[in-house]
């Protein structure tokens, strides 16, 4: 026979009802928070495939952020290359009347002093900055203005005007994320946007018997390439012609020099690595000075920018100049214009590319949330069923429990 004593039967009804209460709360809170999982041991499983899906989400929303920027500063790139394009075909306009025999020499100053002001312009129009104030065609250096100017007197101009411009942004590209472990370029380097030339640098000195001595890498256009003890002049070429940088390696067939050129219009940027001196040794680089101005002395280079192009046609029209105007002006006006076409085609690709990306998650994002949904979120209906149960339980044990302990006297005594 089981022993009851007077307290028990107390004991035993507000230990259930406080467990019914306790429940009650939990299903109150679940369907507050619209989810069946309060606490990992609600359903482990089902918690780590939510933990993995939010996670996915969060980077799929990020990448959509970023696509959404890196479209922005493409959008206002592609209008400030457009406004380039028009200064240079005004200045191809007036570089073929120019090339005309019949226009007199004060003429020919006058068309030289409207370039002068689109040089300027232009000049703007490179150093273009983002609203965020960020440069657009400084590479990776966005906070630097990439071109600086410099102003002196010219023959035939009133007072100084711009003599050169000089690149002070960098070689490489800032990427952002727009994918899983794919990324998109978030602007242009402006020693290739406002290039006109292949750029070309020859050394002086004969590179057949050179041998690298210890375990070293160059940088070329800011690509890496790693060299070897042991490496000779041939395994150097072909390491650089392997790379991804946008340049072709050879021997010059007269002095066995070692010549780097670029197989698009660009800048050359050549620099050792580390400690390592290969380029150095081979008579390419100094050591004073930084890229892309650090070229040896004895070494020879060649290729122009954009700019020297207009500054070379406005002071042969300064000149009165014909045959120039009409042979190298003309020529290194198209060349640059031609590579600004080919960046505003290339902007078009990657936008293209990344409108592809875009479509993409807009319809993965609704997926992977209708996943964590699913192992997540809580049944209303069940849920609100089973509240209303506990509640229709409560009460009738409530009301049982007020019969059965009856208060009296003694119990309000105590």
């Amino acid at each position: 026979m089981q022993r009851i004593s007077t307290n028990m039967p107390n004991d035993d009804m507000q230990y259930h009802l406080r467990i019914r209460e306790w429940r009650m709360n939990e299903l109150q809170n679940r369907i507050a928070e619209q989810t069946r999982i309060g606490e990992l041991r609600d359903d482990p499983v089902a918690a780590a495939h939510s933990v993995r899906y939010q996670s996915l989400l969060e980077r799929l929303n990020r990448y959509t952020k970023n696509i959404g920027a890196v479209q922005g500063n493409y959008r206002l790139t592609e209008d400030y290359l457009r406004s380039a394009n028009d200064l240079v075909h005004r200045i191809r306009e007036l570089a073929v009347q120019g090339a005309n025999g019949s226009y007199s020499k004060d003429q020919k100053q006058m068309m030289g002093v409207e370039i002068n002001q689109l040089l300027n312009e232009l000049v703007e129009v490179a150093n273009a900055r983002s609203a965020d104030g960020q440069a657009l065609f400084s590479g990776d250096k966005i906070d630097t203005l990439p071109f600086r100017v410099l102003k002196g007197n010219v023959a035939g101009a009133d007072g100084q005007v711009i003599t050169g411009v000089v690149y002070t942004g960098g070689a490489a590209h800032n990427r952002i994320e727009v994918s899983e472990g794919s990324f998109v370029p978030s602007g242009f380097a402006g020693n290739q946007v406002f290039w006109a030339e292949q750029a070309e640098i020859m050394s002086d000195a004969d590179a057949t018997s050179y041998v690298v001595q210890e375990d070293s890498f160059i940088l070329v256009n800011s690509v890496r390439v790693d060299l070897k003890a042991g490496d000779n002049i041939h395994a150097i070429m072909a390491k650089i012609n392997d790379s991804p940088a946008a340049v072709k390696a050879e021997l010059d067939p007269v002095m066995n020099s070692l010549v780097i050129q670029g197989t698009t219009p660009q800048q050359l940027w050549l620099e050792d690595g580390g400690s390592g001196t290969v380029l150095r040794d081979l008579g390419m680089i100094s050591s004073i000075g930084k890229p892309p101005y650090n070229s040896a002395p004895d070494a020879r280079t060649s290729g122009g920018s954009l700019f020297d192009m207009v500054i070379f046609l406005r002071d042969q029209l300064y000149n009165g100049e014909t045959v120039d105007v009409g042979g190298a002006g003309l020529k290194g006006i198209d060349i640059g214009q031609s590579n600004l076409l080919s960046s505003l085609a290339e902007i078009g690709s990657r936008y293209e590319r990344l409108d592809y990306a875009e479509n993409r998650l807009s319809t993965e994002i609704p997926e992977i949330t209708a996943r964590n949904s699913a192992e997540t979120d809580i049944d209303f209906t069940k849920a609100i069923t089973d509240l209303k149960m506990y509640e229709y339980t409560h009460k009738a044990a409530l009301g049982v429990a007020g019969r059965i302990l009856q208060p009296t006297l003694l119990d309000f005594l105590r």
